[in-house]
C-alpha cells in the first residue's frame, strides 16, 4: 500500500469520525435507540478500505454457541468495544455479498497493546497483520458472540 493510499485512508477516517463526535456516537444503532431489527441496529463499517452500513442484531446466548460449535463458515466482523456498545473505531468486516458472505458474524474486540496508539483500521488484512509478529500492534480477543449482519448500503 503506497502513503497516498494510507494518507487518503487516515483522512476519510478522520472526516468520519469529525462528523460523528459532535453527537457522541460512533454506533448508529446507539444514537437511534428503537429496536435493533431495523434502522437502530445499524452502523457503519469497513470491508477492503470502503464503507458500509450493516444492520446487527445480536443472537441469543444459547444460539451463539450452537452457531460457533457447528457452522463453520462464519465471518469474522473486529469492533473496538462490544457491537451493543458505542464504537471507539468504526468495525471491520472480513466479508461481503459476493465475497464468502455469510449473515453470522463472530465477533472478535480489537484491544491495543502497550506502546501503540489506538486508530481505525480499514480492513480485516490490515487488523490480522497488526495481530501477527513478534511484537504485535494489537491482541485480537475472539468472543462467545454472534451477530447475524446484513451489508444494507454503501457508504459513498
Amino acid at each position: 500500500m503506497d502513503i497516498r493510499t494510507t494518507l487518503a485512508r487516515a483522512l476519510i477516517a478522520l472526516a468520519l469520525l469529525c462528523n460523528l463526535w459532535p453527537t457522541g456516537q460512533t454506533n448508529l444503532a446507539v444514537a437511534a435507540g428503537g429496536s435493533k431489527n431495523g434502522a437502530a441496529g445499524q452502523m457503519p463499517a469497513f470491508y477492503d478500505g470502503e464503507l458500509f452500513t450493516v444492520n446487527m442484531k445480536e443472537m441469543p446466548g444459547n444460539a451463539s454457541g450452537w452457531l460457533i460449535g457447528n457452522n463453520k463458515s462464519i465471518n469474522e466482523i473486529y469492533a473496538s468495544n462490544d457491537l451493543d456498545e458505542e464504537q471507539d473505531f468504526m468495525p471491520v468486516l472480513d466479508a461481503i455479498q459476493g465475497d464468502g458472505f455469510n449473515p453470522l458474524w463472530r465477533q472478535n474486540l480489537i484491544v491495543f497493546n502497550a506502546g501503540f496508539t489506538p486508530h481505525q483500521f480499514f480492513s480485516d488484512t490490515e487488523v490480522l497483520a497488526a495481530a501477527a509478529g513478534p511484537n504485535p500492534e494489537i491482541t485480537i480477543v475472539v468472543t462467545d458472540e454472534v451477530y447475524r449482519c446484513s451489508v444494507v448500503g454503501n457508504k459513498k
